[in-house]
């Protein structure tokens, strides 16, 4: 946007599009959230969302306690990093810490956050830590155990809709009362679609993350190389599917997706069904569970009993929790884990075993 763009981000996509005709999906969706996010906190009950580490210090610690273990078995390599995408307040990563600090680890704290006012959360909450724009300036000569907890569903999605003439962009255009309005571009897109998806009834929108997937190859060739590993949290699915997953929130209540660009939170659900089949081209270990059966595998039943008996008086609160974060209808099953660890480096705790690829003759 140019300096005298007019602060309605509403109004400037407007005058775009009038000038140079629809913009896609995926760059409504990125420029929405890339003002979204500059410049306030959006966590809390004064806020849009709540996120797992807000609801209890129980989430950040099972993550802490995992990328510990991973650590100690992998011989407690002294100059081992922790590494957040997307930190939030910071309190994930407060609890994380202190988790492994219980277990000898106290690595050095690497933030990846592009938001000044976040910023200024998180450095309150973490003294000491490093911040970076971008994966690009992290610590190339070490280990990295890096997290990340609902930071894939704000990346940018491109959308492709199948239309009578073949697959086209989905693209955001105006209407005659000058509202924002779904349309498809006019240029072929079949080339896009992966060849078994391609026969589709006419309406049929596929969802593709261009920036999720260049994460995933760059964590991958980091961890290769540097060892570690990586553990995602985020709302999405485990097998491809089809259709628009793109919503907005404002307020903890869902709106329409061209109510108040910048002023509402932009997500979709992640793929990943692709993340995974894409790391494991890369020839790192991967994994996935549902966030409910991960945490009571990795033991916050345990916890939240032994917080319960350390303060009765909060037993219901802490339940309530502990419920919101596994139950199958809140938090259990909507999200989904996805762990990645290096080829010489432990599996990770609290995932199903299965077959781990062979590093190359």
């Amino acid at each position: 946007m140019s300096e005298d763009a007019p602060a309605d981000l509403g109004e400037s996509f407007r005058r775009l599009i009038r000038s140079h005709g629809p913009m896609p999906v995926a760059r409504y969706m990125g420029e929405s959230n890339a003002r979204y996010y500059a410049g306030r906190d959006p966590l809390g009950a004064a806020g849009d969302f709540t996120t797992a580490p807000e609801i209890s210090q129980m989430f950040g610690e099972m993550v802490g306690l995992w990328l510990a273990d991973i650590w100690v078995r992998a011989g407690r390599p002294a100059d081992a990093i922790y590494v957040e995408l997307g930190p939030g307040r910071g309190t994930l990563a407060k609890d994380a810490l202190r988790a492994m600090a219980s277990q000898g680890l106290r690595p050095e704290v690497h933030l990846v956050e592009g938001s000044p006012a976040l910023r200024q959360i998180q450095s309150g909450a973490l003294g000491g830590a490093i911040f970076h724009d971008s994966l690009d300036t992290l610590p190339d000569d070490r280990p990295i155990l890096l997290a990340a907890n609902e930071f894939l569903d704000a990346l940018p999605v491109r959308q492709l809709v199948m239309t009578e003439k073949g697959w086209r962009e989905r693209m955001v255009a105006l209407d005659d009362a000058e509202g924002f309005v779904f349309a498809a571009g006019p240029s072929p897109m079949d080339d896009a679609v992966p060849q078994d998806r391609r026969a589709a009834e006419p309406g049929t929108v596929i969802e593709t993350c261009p920036g999720a997937a260049a994460l995933v190859e760059a964590l991958c060739e980091r961890i290769e190389r540097q060892g570690g590993a990586v553990i995602f949290f985020d709302y999405g699915y485990l097998a491809p599917q089809n259709g628009s997953s793109l919503q907005a929130i404002r307020a903890h209540e869902k709106v329409g997706v061209f109510d108040a660009p910048g002023d509402m939170d932009l997500t979709a659900l992640v793929d990943f069904a692709s993340l995974v089949e894409l790391a494991r081209r890369s020839g790192v270990a991967t994994a996935t569970a549902e966030q409910g059966a991960w945490l009571t595998a990795m033991g916050i039943g345990i916890r939240a009993q032994a917080l319960a008996n350390r303060s009765p008086e909060r037993s219901k609160d802490i339940q309530e929790a502990h419920d919101r974060l596994v139950g199958a209808a809140a938090m259990g099953e909507l999200f989904k884990v996805m762990a990645m660890t290096a080829r010489d480096w432990p599996r990770g705790a609290g995932f199903d075993e299965g077959p781990r690829r062979k590093p190359p003759e």
